[in-house]
C-alpha cells in the first residue's frame, strides 16, 4: 500500500511538472487597453517638470506618433461626446476608397438627413465636385454636407456607420461608439481622448489624410463655374481669431458641438519628433482647447523626451497584436514587455497545475481512507 502511495505521489509530482507554472507577478496584467495609469481619474505623468498647471480639459493626452508611448494623461478613456473630432475616424474609414480625380453631380438624396445647426461647407445639388474637394470640405470646413455626400458614394449613411464601427474595433478603439459619420450629437455617439489620438496615428501614416489636415485655404466649388474660398477651421493651424498658429503644426481636426464642447487632435513636429496630443472639454471658452493643446505640445517638445511613458498607443489589430481583451477597455496592452504567453495565461496554468495538485492530494486521502463511501459527492 506504502508502495502505490509513493508511486501515486511520484505521478502527480511529474504531472505537475509538466504544467506551465509561473511565479504570481508582481502586479497584476493590465486592465485597461494601453496600461492602468490610463484608466485613472487623476493627472498620469512620469515626469511633473513644467507640467501645464491650468489644465481644465475633462480629458486629455500626449503622445509620441512614432513609438506611441503615451507621456502623460488625464482620464485617457473617459467616453464623452466627440464632436467632429470623429471625422479623423471617418477619414481612416473611407478615404482612400475612390480616386480623387473622381467626379461626382450632388444630388438631394445625397444631402437628406444632415442634421440641423451642421456645420457645411456650401455643397449645392446639381453642381459636380470631385472627391478631392469633397475631402476638402470635410478637412477644412468640417461640413457635414460633404461628409453624407461621401457617405452616400460609400453605400449610404448606415453602411458608412457599420463600417465605421468595424475600422474602430481593427483600430482597438473601443471607447468609441459611432451613430454618425460626422460627429454630430446624437445620443450614445462617444469616443475618448485615448481612441482620438489612435484616430489621428492612424491617419497621420497615411500621406493624402496628412496632406488634407495640413491644408489651410483652398478654392472651392460655387456653381456655374465660379469658386470661393475656404480657409481651415483650425486655429492652430490658420493662426486666426486672436490665436498664433503653432509652429510646424501638422493637423489634425477641431470639433464643436453644444453636448461635446470643444475638442481638438492636433500633431506638430520639432526636430524630427513628431507629438500627438487630444484636449477633450476644457473651460468653457473658445480658444481654451487650443491653449491648453499647445501648452502640451510644449511640454511635450521641452521634457517629454525624459519623462517615463505612462502608457502606449495600442497598435491595429492588422499589425498582428493579440486580441486578448480586458474587463474595461478591450484589449490589454503593455509597452516594453516581451513576446510570450500572457500574464493571464501563464497565471491559469499555475491554477491548473494547483488543481491538479489538490485533485490528486484529494484522491489519495480517498485512496487511504478505509471503509470511505463511493458516489455521494460529485465534484
Amino acid at each position: 500500500m506504502r508502495d502505490s502511495v509513493r508511486l501515486s505521489r511520484r505521478s502527480l509530482l511529474a504531472l505537475a511538472a509538466t504544467v506551465p507554472v509561473a511565479a504570481a507577478p508582481a502586479s497584476a496584467a493590465p486592465s485597461v487597453l494601453g496600461g492602468d495609469r490610463l484608466g485613472r481619474d487623476t493627472v498620469q505623468v512620469g515626469s511633473t517638470t513644467g507640467l501645464p498647471r491650468r489644465l481644465t480639459a475633462r480629458s486629455w493626452l500626449v503622445a509620441d506618433q512614432n513609438s506611441g508611448e503615451v507621456l502623460a494623461a488625464c482620464r485617457a478613456h473617459r467616453r464623452l461626446p466627440p464632436a467632429s473630432t470623429l471625422k479623423m475616424l471617418f477619414a481612416d474609414t473611407v478615404l482612400d476608397r475612390f480616386p480623387r480625380g473622381g467626379r461626382h453631380t450632388v444630388t438631394a438624396a445625397d444631402l437628406a438627413g444632415i442634421p440641423a445647426g451642421s456645420s457645411l461647407v456650401g455643397i449645392r445639388a446639381g453642381t459636380t465636385y470631385t472627391v478631392d474637394q469633397l475631402w476638402q470640405g470635410v478637412f477644412l470646413r468640417s461640413g457635414n454636407d460633404a461628409v453624407h455626400v461621401l457617405a452616400h458614394l460609400n453605400g449610404g449613411v448606415a453602411k458608412t456607420v457599420a463600417d465605421m464601427r468595424a475600422k474602430a474595433r481593427e483600430l482597438r478603439a473601443l471607447d468609441t461608439h459611432v451613430v454618425s459619420p460626422d460627429g454630430f450629437d446624437h445620443p450614445g455617439q462617444l469616443s475618448s481622448a485615448y481612441d482620438l489620438t489612435l484616430f489621428a496615428r492612424q491617419g497621420l501614416r497615411d500621406p493624402g489624410f496628412r496632406a488634407y489636415c495640413r491644408t489651410r485655404t483652398a478654392d472651392f466649388p460655387a456653381g456655374g463655374g465660379k469658386t470661393f474660398q475656404i480657409q481651415n477651421t483650425d486655429r492652430l493651424l490658420s493662426g486666426t481669431w486672436g490665436l498664433r498658429a503653432y509652429p510646424a503644426l501638422i493637423g489634425v481636426k477641431n470639433g464643436y458641438t453644444s453636448d461635446a464642447g470643444n475638442t481638438f487632435t492636433g500633431a506638430a513636429t520639432r526636430a524630427g519628433r513628431t507629438l500627438l496630443v487630444t484636449v477633450m472639454h476644457p473651460a468653457d471658452r473658445a480658444d481654451a482647447v487650443y491653449e491648453e493643446a499647445a501648452a502640451l505640445l510644449d511640454w511635450g517638445f521641452s521634457h517629454g523626451a525624459s519623462a517615463r511613458p505612462v502608457g502606449v498607443l495600442v497598435e491595429p489589430v492588422s499589425a498582428g497584436q493579440g486580441a486578448e481583451t480586458s474587463p474595461r477597455s478591450g484589449p490589454a496592452a503593455t509597452a516594453g514587455v516581451a513576446d510570450g504567453p500572457s500574464t493571464g495565461r501563464l497565471v491559469e496554468g499555475a491554477g491548473t497545475a494547483v488543481a491538479l495538485l489538490a485533485g490528486g492530494a484529494w484522491a489519495l486521502r480517498r485512496r487511504m481512507a478505509p471503509g470511505r463511501a463511493r458516489g455521494r459527492h460529485r465534484e
